[in-house]
């Protein structure tokens, strides 16, 4: 059969067996992929299993304790000082906080790749130029700048996704520069220069998705560190404004309750450390499973 394989003992081997002990998935990566496969479900179909809506208030339930802690089926999770539901917030929370690292990581995976090949395609000026920008990326606090650039330019969804974007290119960059180096010295790219191939061509149809795998996987490095960067901000309260939610505001506007009702911060702090702690770990897994450098 396709699948299986018939070793000298007489034993049937499977491709299972035939993996890289490090590209085996262990206990610890799966239940990691199953928390970040039920968090992607709850942002997802957060409007449907929400029992409330994320700004629905409730004066005559605030501050209810969740229900192991004498509260109600009403609200298992209990309530915020205003009455609202901290389940449907949660839920509603992931998805925002996701949505935008997400989308911010992007930004950072496609700025950054981008000068990395250009860097290593071009050379001279633009090479030193980009490692310029790189090392005085890496050398500056990324939360100063960013608190710097929002109480300059004002709170905006958009503005706050875009400067989470920077955070984290100098990464790629510098990747994809030492990856792409290394296909150059290969021997299809003088063959392709020799047939006349452009260098637009040569990098993104040829070279590009020789060192893809390498960047998705620095993607999952990157992508818990920016959500970290958005609890952050929108913790200090120059993030996700009211009346919009994400897992960081949730903290932040619970920090007063923290040593009465604690489960208004608490809760939020948990979904933030699981959901980046999954993500930690599975590109962990990734890391040592299908990064060419390590084996």
């Amino acid at each position: 059969m396709a699948n299986a394989a018939t070793g000298i003992d007489g034993l049937t081997e499977t491709k299972a067996d035939r993996l890289p002990r490090s590209a085996r998935l262990d206990l610890t990566t799966s239940i990691c992929l199953v928390v970040l496969v039920t968090f992607i479900v709850l942002a997802v179909f957060a409007n449907v299993l929400a029992p409330y809506g994320f700004a629905q208030i409730d004066l005559h339930a605030r501050k209810a304790p969740p229900l192991l802690f004498g509260g109600t089926l009403k609200h298992v999770l209990g309530t915020d000082e205003l009455g609202r539901d901290i389940l449907s917030r949660v839920f509603y929370g992931v998805r925002t906080s996701l949505l935008i690292a997400l989308g911010a990581s992007a930004i950072s995976l496609v700025l950054g790749t981008t000068l990395g090949l250009l860097a290593a395609f071009r050379r001279g000026f633009a090479d030193m130029l980009i490692r310029v920008a790189v090392d005085f990326q890496a050398s500056m606090p990324f939360l100063i700048i960013a608190l710097a650039v929002l109480a300059f330019f004002g709170d905006n969804l958009w503005l706050f996704m875009a400067l989470l974007g920077l955070y984290g290119w100098e990464r790629y960059a510098r990747l994809v520069r030492t990856m792409t180096g290394l296909e150059l010295e290969r021997g299809y790219v003088a063959a392709l220069k020799r047939n006349g191939a452009s260098t637009a061509r040569i990098a993104v149809m040829h070279v590009l998705p020789n060192i893809l795998s390498v960047v998705f996987v620095n993607l999952t490095v990157v992508l818990p560190d920016i959500l970290m960067q958005e609890s952050a901000l929108s913790f200090l309260g120059l993030g996700i404004q009211p009346p919009m939610v994400s897992l960081g505001s949730m903290v932040g506007a619970g920090r007063d309750y923290v040593m009465t009702e604690w489960w208004i911060s608490t809760l939020p702090g948990i979904a933030i450390f699981l959901l980046s702690l999954s993500i930690s770990l599975i590109g962990d897994y990734l890391r040592d499973a299908f990064d060419p450098t390590l084996h």
